[in-house]
């Protein structure tokens, strides 16, 4: 009998503790995984949250952020011979922090653009056109109105001259805007009058650029934001060129370092232009975001 009870009460004794211990083991196991579902779950959170945030700030002409647009605009049907005109602006941004209470927004539009042959005894040409900097004084910490005003200059840089205005021009330029939930709408305006250059014909030309944008969440979003200009000096039935259209984008994050890139694409059709000008237009533009920096 008790050499039989010995190993048997050892084998009845082990049972319960090894039945422990792989519960234990279970439990923790469990808890690791739980705890891992947790966190990727806010860390998934905080980056859909980052990813609206920095969308809606894309759509913020005055935001403190580094971007650099690359936009490329095709007009269609332009001149007697309805040809094409493509314009490829790229356009800077870059914040500058003046004092805890205020960003100086710089702003540069640097065109290259490719004419067809607009009409007879006109060849094709193209090159660099009329470099557009603007500078917008903004509070850093504005309110649910977000605004930003300053001057807006045109320089002759124009490599042929029938890509570029031949003067020096300046003027106001503001901008107001507001977000609201999902969206972020305003407009951009200003009016540049010329006070030197070789060209022939005076400069005073007014632009708005209403927008308005509506963000689905995931970097998704509508938008629509025409140029509408006005050239002055123009008869007035050729004064106005007022588009009308709109198209949608995406916020990405391309690569390991998650670089942000904004993708849109937008279309518009001419309702209102001077003769012989664009028909319509289809606009595609990538944006590459750098908001650590613009936020030293």
């Amino acid at each position: 009998m008790g050499g039989r009870d010995g190993p048997l009460t050892e084998r009845v004794m082990t049972r319960p503790r090894s039945t422990r211990a792989t519960l234990g083991l279970l439990v923790l196991a469990a808890g690791l995984l739980f705890g891992s579902h947790v966190r990727a779950e806010e860390e998934a959170a905080k980056s859909d949250e980052s990813t609206e945030e920095l969308t809606k700030k894309t759509q913020n002409p005055v935001a403190d952020l580094i971007s650099v647009p690359f936009q490329s605009n095709f007009n269609f049907g332009a001149g007697p011979r309805h040809a094409l005109l493509y314009v490829l602006n790229v356009q800077p941004v870059v914040p500058i922090k003046l004092t805890e209470d205020w960003n100086l927004i710089t702003r540069t539009i640097v065109p290259i653009i490719s004419q067809g042959s607009l009409a007879p005894g006109i060849d094709h040409v193209g090159g660099l056109g009329d470099i557009n900097p603007s500078l917008f004084l903004s509070p850093s910490k504005p309110g649910k109105l977000i605004w930003g005003v300053g001057p807006t200059m045109t320089f002759p840089t124009a490599s042929d001259r029938l890509l570029g205005s031949g003067k020096w021009s300046m003027g106001p330029t503001g901008v107001v805007l507001a977000i609201q939930g999902p969206w972020v709408y305003g407009a951009l305006a200003n009016n540049q009058w010329s006070f030197a250059g070789w060209g022939k014909s005076e400069v005073n030309q007014g632009l708005v650029q209403p927008f308005v944008n509506y963000n689905f969440g995931k970097g998704w979003y509508l938008t629509s934001a025409p140029i509408v200009t006005a050239n002055w000096t123009s008869q007035a039935r050729n004064q106005w060129t007022v588009p009308v259209g709109g198209g949608g984008g995406k916020l990405w994050r391309v690569g390991k370092v998650g670089l942000p890139v904004n993708t849109q694409i937008q279309a518009f059709y001419n309702a209102v232009r001077p003769d012989f000008a664009p028909d319509w237009q289809l606009r595609f533009q990538l944006q590459l975001l750098l908001p650590t920096f613009g936020r030293k």
